[in-house]
């Protein structure tokens, strides 16, 4: 896709008729009659009025005074306006509401067009309003509300469209036309990877309103509606498209915490068993648990330790199965045995506490010697990125299909890593004859800057991953590697907050930092159990204020 300079002052029209397009050349067979009718049409449009319709797309709302759409570029905004009347694609005459036209209009003009039915027309434009808001009048044209108003209100009629077409590029809708600025101004920059002819989010008619289903529905539960209502909503939404059921399964498993803060566990079991977001089965476990339904509750989690599907099931289970079966009067089970890990014990200066708790024990270690980064998840995520990022970026079908992506649509995926093993294959064989560290440092200059689901280019210094390849072992970042591959979506956070180097020696130490009265997360437990197995030299930090 051609970039256009901010430079040009249509450069956003530009954007907009490369979007339609692509959506042209791509989903051609997914557009109904008013799609290809509206991209046809608006080819033929002057220069003038296809830039300003798409100025009020891009803008908030959809009301506007033709005053306010004062472009330079554009010219005379009447004579611009003028073909969009004539295609139907905004009109002048809409009703409005009482409130619509308070937000349009100036206090003065207000105070002179109502002034018959105004007690106190000097008051404050709000008290203004709720002076009229107890006669309840009824919407209507602004004509008929103020009889020779100077201007008309346009009203753009294509914002529905134009977030279709916007779904049908982005494949979704929190993404907007100012991914385009941003990537103009450099702010935002995206691998470029080659689309094949069917690399597309949506492949169906149906998934667009699936799609814009979803979105409604995430909507409703923002505004606090009966959450009732919005599963009945989402119960009746089926796809077969593998991106739009992990959506539907995240938005459900939101709506099954939601029934769980109500303590509606009705609800809550009668969602969770519909969702196969990753941490679903566990919740269903609890939320029988909760409600006291103990045999239902671990019958369900022996039929998961059966076959468990991640880790976090694996350590949620050690947990609940052994209370369960007391709350079934069974025998007392032994407790897993916890991982042997180093725990230092800190007391420093209050006025310390300022910095943080993970900054201070920064400061402190690092006076002992060693060079001290405080990188939590962003190290060995980097370093994966870096030396696997032919793999992650490989423009296999589906995984890539618009030019604003910073990872594959399929990165959460089951299939993920067996989808590219033999290309992660090939990256982590890099660690077994000693080339990584080339790789590593050959995309930290190319890939510069670009996005990606795993480097953290805020953090990652030259300085830090030269202390890193000089002192973390093959075989560390290759059992790292690994687990992360494992299950990216659960494993690529919970790592140690702060990690020592000393290059001299080429060693290191990685230090999970707790303040008073704060403890370790299940994330954070399953790392270190996973560094202690695996020699990798972990400690935990515990720090107490000195009075």
């Amino acid at each position: 896709m051609i970039a256009h300079s901010v430079d040009d002052p249509f450069y956003y029209l530009h954007n907009f008729q490369q979007v339609l397009d692509w959506i042209e050349l791509r989903y051609a067979d997914l557009l109904d009659d008013q799609e290809q009718a509206f991209i046809s049409r608006f080819r033929q449009q002057p220069q003038a009025a296809r830039a300003l319709l798409v100025r009020m797309v891009m803008r908030k709302g959809l009301l506007f005074r033709p005053s306010k759409l004062d472009y330079a570029e554009i010219g005379s905004t009447p004579t611009a306006l003028a073909p969009l009347l004539t295609e139907g694609w905004v009109v002048d005459d809409s009703p409005l509401s009482l409130e619509q036209l308070f937000q349009l209009l100036r206090k003065d003009e207000l105070a002179s067009g109502f002034a018959d039915q105004l007690e106190r027309p000097r008051a404050a434009k709000g008290e203004l309003l709720a002076q009229l808001q107890s006669l309840e009048l009824q919407p209507r044209p602004l004509q008929e509300w103020l009889p020779g108003f100077a201007e008309p209100i346009i009203e753009l009629r294509l914002q529905a469209l134009c977030d279709r077409l916007r779904l049908l590029f982005f494949g979704n809708l929190y993404q907007d036309w100012s991914e385009f600025v941003l990537a103009d101004l450099g702010l935002l920059r995206y691998e470029q990877v080659a689309f094949s002819d069917d690399s597309r989010a949506l492949r169906k008619r149906s998934d667009i309103d699936v799609a814009l289903a979803l979105h409604q529905c995430a909507e409703l539960l923002e505004q606090g509606v009966a959450l009732e209502q919005v599963v009945e909503h989402i119960e009746c939404l089926d796809s077969d498209n593998p991106w739009l059921l992990r959506r539907r399964s995240r938005l459900l498993y939101q709506l099954g915490q939601h029934s769980e803060r109500l303590a509606d566990w009705q609800l809550a079991l009668r969602i969770y068993p519909r969702s196969q977001h990753p941490q679903a089965r566990i919740r269903h476990v609890r939320v029988l648990e909760r409600s006291e339904q103990w045999s239902a509750a671990f019958e369900l989690a022996s039929q998961i330790a059966r076959q468990p599907a991640n880790g976090l099931e694996v350590q949620a289970l050690a947990r609940m199965l052994p209370r369960l079966q007391r709350k079934l009067g069974g025998p007392p089970q032994p407790r897993r045995a916890k991982p042997q890990v180093c725990l230092v014990e800190l007391q420093l200066p209050a006025e310390l506490a300022a910095l943080g708790v993970e900054q201070a024990v920064q400061l402190h270690l690092g006076q002992g010697g060693g060079q001290v980064h405080y990188v939590e998840n962003s190290l060995f995520n980097s370093l994966f990125g870096l030396l696997c990022w032919e793999a992650i970026f490989a423009p296999l079908p589906g995984a890539f299909f618009h030019p604003f992506q910073s990872a594959p649509q399929d990165l959460h995926d089951a299939e993920f890593h067996g989808r590219r093993s033999a290309l992660f294959a090939r990256c982590l064989g890099q660690l077994d004859d000693g080339s990584y560290r080339q790789t590593i440092r050959r995309h930290f200059i190319s890939k510069q800057g670009l996005q990606s689901p795993f480097v953290y280019w805020q953090v990652l210094s030259e300085e830090l991953l030269e202390q890193a390849l000089a002192c973390l072992p093959a075989a560390h970042l290759k059992s790292c590697f690994e687990r992360l591959l494992e299950d990216i979506q659960a494993n690529r956070s919970g790592m140690p907050d702060l990690i020592q180097f000393w290059p001299e020696q080429q060693r290191y130490r990685m230090i999970e930092v707790k303040g008073p009265g704060d403890r370790l997360q299940d994330s954070q437990l399953r790392w270190i159990e996973f560094c202690a197995g695996h020699g990798l030299p972990v400690e935990v930090c515990h720090v107490q204020w000195a009075p």
